[in-house]
Formats: C-alpha cells, sequence, structure tokens
C-alpha cells in the first residue's frame, strides 16, 4: 500500500484499538457493565476492520493478469465496503440488541472503577490514533474541509479510519456518561441507554461509509484539477488542437484511466497523427502521475458542424451525449450533396494507445 494509503495510521488506529479491547472486557467481567461491553465489542469489530483493510492494500498490489487486465486497484474498495458492513452489523447492531436488554433488565453496577478507569485510558489511547489519522490526513487534504475530503478521498483507508476512530472518541464518552449517570442515581437504565446511543452512533457511521465506499466501487471520474491538467496536457497547438471530449475513471486509488476524443488537422498523415498522441501520452503522465491507461481516438473537427448544433459531443472540452437526431461521435455524416446540412466530420478511426 502506497504512503497514501495511511498504513502508518491503520497500524496505529489496530494497536490501540486490541488493547483497548482487551481492556473493556476485562473492565465488563469485573463491573458487569453492558456499556463495556458493547464497546469491547466495538473496538474489537474496529481491530477486525484494520485487518481488512491491511489485506485490501497488499492485495491491491497484484500484477495485472489476462483476465483483469486493469489490476486489482479496486480490491481496496471493497474491503473498505467490508468495513461498513462489519460495523453495522457485529458493532452497531449488537450494542442496539445489548442497549435494549439492559434497559429492559437492568441491574446495578458492580466495581465501578474498573469501567470509569478503562474507559479514561481508551479516550487516551484512541485520541494518540485519531491524531495520527488527522496528520496522516492533513498531507492529503490540502485545503479542503474534512466533510469534502471524506467524500472526495480515492484511497478509503484514511476516511475510513477517521471516521472510526472519531466514533470511537464520540462512543467511549456515551460509555462513560451512561456508566456515570448509572452510577449517580443507581439506575442501571441509564447504562443501557448508553449503550443503546453507541449502537445508533456505530450504524451512522456504518451507513456513511458505505454510500462512501460504493460510490468508489461504481467508479469515480478524476478530480476537476485533475481533468483540467489533463486536457491541457493534451493539447499541443499544431497537430492536436483540442479536445472533444474526454473520460475519466479511477481503476484503482492511485491508477487512472484516461479516455478521449482529440481534434487533429485534416491534413495530417497518420504518421504525424501517431507521434501527436504518444506525445500527448507523455504530457499527460508527467501532468497527472496516476493516469497509467490512456487511449486517444483522433477525429477532424468541424467548428461549422460543431457551432450548428449537429453533434455537440464534437465541441471541444464538451461532454454533451448526441442526441436522436445527431450522428455518433465519428460517424459519416452528409456531405455538401445534402442540402441545408453543415459539413461534418470525419473520423480517421480509433487509435488506442496505453499501456
Amino acid at each position: 500500500m502506497s504512503a497514501s494509503g495511511g498504513t502508518k495510521a491503520i497500524v496505529a488506529a489496530l494497536g490501540a484499538n486490541l488493547a483497548i479491547a482487551v481492556a473493556k472486557f476485562v473492565a465488563f467481567l469485573f463491573s458487569g457493565s453492558s456499556s463495556m461491553l458493547a464497546e469491547s465489542v466495538h473496538s474489537l469489530a474496529d481491530s477486525g476492520n484494520q485487518g481488512l483493510l491491511l489485506l485490501g492494500g497488499k492485495r491491491a498490489q497484484r500484477e495485472a493478469t489476462p483476465q483483469h487486465p486493469f489490476g486489482y486497484g479496486r480490491e481496496r474498495y471493497i474491503y473498505a465496503f467490508l468495513v461498513s458492513i462489519v460495523l453495522f452489523s457485529v458493532g452497531g447492531m449488537f450494542a442496539v440488541y445489548e442497549g435494549y436488554e439492559k434497559i429492559r433488565h437492568p441491574h446495578e453496577l458492580e466495581a465501578w472503577y474498573w469501567p470509569v478507569g478503562v474507559l479514561i485510558f481508551a479516550i487516551i489511547a484512541e485520541s494518540f490514533s485519531f491524531r495520527t489519522a488527522i496528520k496522516e490526513s492533513n498531507e492529503l487534504r490540502g485545503s479542503l474541509g474534512w466533510t469534502d475530503f471524506i467524500r472526495r478521498a480515492k484511497a478509503p483507508e484514511l476516511p475510513v479510519v477517521l471516521l472510526e476512530d472519531l466514533g470511537a472518541l464520540i462512543g467511549l464518552i456515551l460509555a462513560l456518561g451512561g456508566v456515570g449517570l448509572a452510577l449517580g442515581t443507581g439506575n442501571g437504565v441509564w447504562d443501557g441507554i448508553g449503550t443503546l446511543c453507541i449502537g445508533i452512533l456505530l450504524i451512522a457511521i456504518a451507513i456513511v461509509l458505505a454510500a462512501e465506499t460504493k460510490s468508489l466501487l461504481l467508479g469515480e471520474a478524476a478530480g476537476t484539477e485533475q481533468v483540467e491538467k489533463i486536457k491541457e496536457a493534451v493539447v499541443d497547438g499544431d497537430t492536436v488542437t483540442g479536445v472533444i471530449h474526454m473520460r475519466t475513471l479511477h481503476l484503482g486509488p492511485e491508477e487512472l484511466l484516461v479516455a478521449a476524443k482529440i481534434a487533429v488537422q485534416h491534413d495530417d498523415t497518420a504518421d504525424e497523427v501517431a507521434n501527436a498522441i504518444n506525445a500527448a501520452e507523455s504530457r499527460i503522465r508527467a501532468a497527472v502521475p496516476i493516469a497509467r491507461v490512456i487511449y486517444l481516438e483522433p477525429d477532424i473537427y468541424n467548428a461549422a458542424a460543431a457551432a450548428a448544433g449537429v453533434n455537440p459531443a464534437k465541441t471541444p472540452g464538451g461532454a454533451g451525449t448526441p442526441g436522436p437526431e445527431a450522428p455518433e461521435p465519428g460517424a459519416a455524416e452528409p456531405g455538401p450533396e445534402a442540402p441545408g446540412t453543415p459539413a461534418g466530420t470525419e473520423d480517421t478511426g480509433p487509435t488506442e494507445s496505453g499501456h
């Protein structure tokens, strides 16, 4: 996994959660607190989640095969999605069930100093883990706010660890509040209410994670800044005069596919077009290093036809989809003998290049 995958943050969270899970479970055995049991399962689930993230990062590094020619980069998204399922089912649903049972059948806490001491220790340990995740995220998010960073990040590990650590800290505070109120009032129902709140919190975080990783699994385009850099790199002002339309797709957090139809001069030779495409590929990779798979198709751009609206998709940089009355890009269009129809475009045929 690359540095951007947040390996340091994952390892820090894994170590903290394993230690905290053991401490919470010991506190549960001595006190009988349902909040401590829910938090024990929560920390154990988080530990398993960090293991899943590390496994996904390792498997994503496998070389491409004939069956999977674009490699295994998206495997990181799959394991991040599994994390959301584990957090929802093992962490959230268990805590909701345990809280409900404790509210129905409350009992007084025993050896209260165990849960209080462990919760204070856990808050300190989770704070260090959260600090590591924030530090690593700050190196990547730039000027983005935290909400935008979580929504736009293409590497799923750091957003997952950030949300898990945040949820863990809030959950610990809820557990401490539930235990404190149960001790102060002598009513064990408060311990159950704290447990129930922890479960609802975990379910909410799991839903957010599932929604974000689902979007990555479906396939997201490059960011706006990267798209602009690619468009600028394609055009050389000589052979390549513009971008007719372009699509990008993340094959993984650090691998981008670029497919574009580019405008070339009508009198360029095949050799000149091929050399221009190779040069454009080199410029794209220099501008956006993660653009590793590139397909460029040359076409003859007709400004008059585009201005007349025959085919909006032929407008340089446009992303319009041809309507029913408009021919597909590159399709033969009526010549001068078709009255009232602007001159069309001439398609030289697709030229694929890339690795």
